[in-house]
C-alpha cells in the first residue's frame, strides 16, 4: 500500500536521483540530499538552475549554498492551510510535504464524526498536522521538546487563521507528558506521532526510535478516550517497514480496542516520473 501526497500546488518534486532531490517550494527551487534516490537523475535540464543547494559533508552535517538572495522565510499553501518555510542548518525547511496525505486522512475523520474531537500531536514539529486537525474542527494539544519548533508551529496556526482556542502548546518530552496526562485523567480521541530516529528531550533525555517507540504507543493507550477516532504513527527510519508499524498498532491498540489497522509507504510524486519514498505510516481507526 502507498499513501501518495498528490494534492500540492505550491510544492513539487521536479526530479530526484544520484542521492538528491530537486524541489519547488512556491517559486523557489531547492536541491537537497535524499538517500532514497539511488537511481540516476531523469532530466538533467531541470537541475541547471537552482536557488539553493544543500551540500552534505562527509564528516556529517552540511551547509547551504545560495545562488541568489532568498527571503528569510516565505509562505506556501496547501488548500486553505498556510505555512512558513525556510532553509535550516539541518537541511530541512520546516515542513514535510509528504505528510499532507495524513493531514487529509485525519481531517476527513474529524469532519465526518460529527462530534467534538480532542487530538494529541506528539513530536509536533512546526505544526503541519496540528493546523490541519484544528482547521477540521478538533482541539489539538501539540507537544514537542524544542521550544523553537513549538513557536514556529504557533506562527503557522496564526498564518492559517485558526482560532487560538483550538490549540494548546506544550514544550516537553513526549513520554513524560503522556504519563502526566494519564495521572491527570486527560484523554484524547485521536493521537498521532512523528518521532525522530534519534533525539534528546528538553532535560537531556535520549530518544532512540527502535528502543522507545513500542513503549510510547503502549503508553498512549492509557490516554485514548472511550470513544476514540484514530491513532497514527509515522516513521522516517528506513529500517522500520510498514509491516512493523502494522504489527505494533495491531498488538497494542488493535488488541485493546478492535477497529482496523493498515500501514503503507508514504510517497511524493515526481514530475519527471515515478514516486519518491518518504517513510511509512501506520494507521488505526475505530471503524
Amino acid at each position: 500500500m502507498m499513501y501518495t501526497a498528490s494534492g500540492w500546488k505550491d510544492y513539487e518534486i521536479l526530479d530526484a536521483g544520484d542521492g538528491e532531490k530537486l524541489e519547488r517550494w512556491g517559486e523557489i527551487l531547492l536541491r537537497r540530499p535524499d538517500p532514497q534516490a539511488i537511481w540516476p537523475k531523469r532530466d538533467a535540464s531541470l537541475w541547471r538552475t537552482v536557488d539553493g543547494w544543500y551540500h552534505r559533508s562527509q564528516r556529517g552535517g552540511g551547509e547551504w549554498e545560495f545562488f541568489r538572495k532568498l527571503p528569510e522565510r516565505w509562505q506556501i499553501r496547501y488548500g486553505e492551510l498556510r505555512f512558513y518555510v525556510r532553509p535550516t542548518g539541518f537541511k530541512h525547511t520546516g515542513l514535510f510535504p509528504e505528510q499532507a496525505v495524513n493531514w487529509d486522512w485525519m481531517a476527513g475523520l474529524i469532519r465526518e464524526c460529527g462530534r467534538p474531537v480532542r487530538v494529541l500531536n506528539l513530536f509536533g514539529y512546526t505544526g503541519g498536522a496540528t493546523v490541519a486537525c484544528a482547521a477540521a474542527g478538533a482541539h489539538v494539544t501539540h507537544v514537542d521538546a524544542a521550544k523553537g519548533m513549538v513557536a514556529w508551529a504557533g506562527e503557522n496556526r496564526e498564518l492559517s487563521g485558526i482560532d487560538p482556542a483550538r490549540t494548546r502548546w506544550i514544550v516537553d518530552d513526549a513520554l513524560k507528558f503522556v504519563a502526566r496526562e494519564k495521572r491527570r485523567g486527560n484523554s484524547y480521541d485521536g493521537i498521532l506521532m512523528d518521532p525522530p530516529s534519534y533525539g534528546r528531550g528538553p532535560g537531556g533525555e535520549v530518544w532512540k526510535l527502535e528502543n522507545e517507540l513500542f513503549g510510547l504507543v503502549s503508553a498512549c493507550l492509557e490516554v485514548l478516550s472511550g470513544n476514540p477516532l484514530f491513532v497514527l504513527v509515522n516513521s522516517y527510519t528506513t529500517g522500520l517497514q510498514p509491516a512493523v508499524l502494522r504489527n505494533m498498532l495491531s498488538f497494542t491498540v488493535g488488541e485493546a480496542r478492535g477497529g482496523q489497522v493498515e500501514a503503507g509507504e508514504v510517497v511524493l510524486p515526481m514530475t519527471a516520473g515515478g514516486v519518491l519514498p518518504c517513510g511509512a505510516s501506520g494507521r488505526w481507526t475505530s471503524r
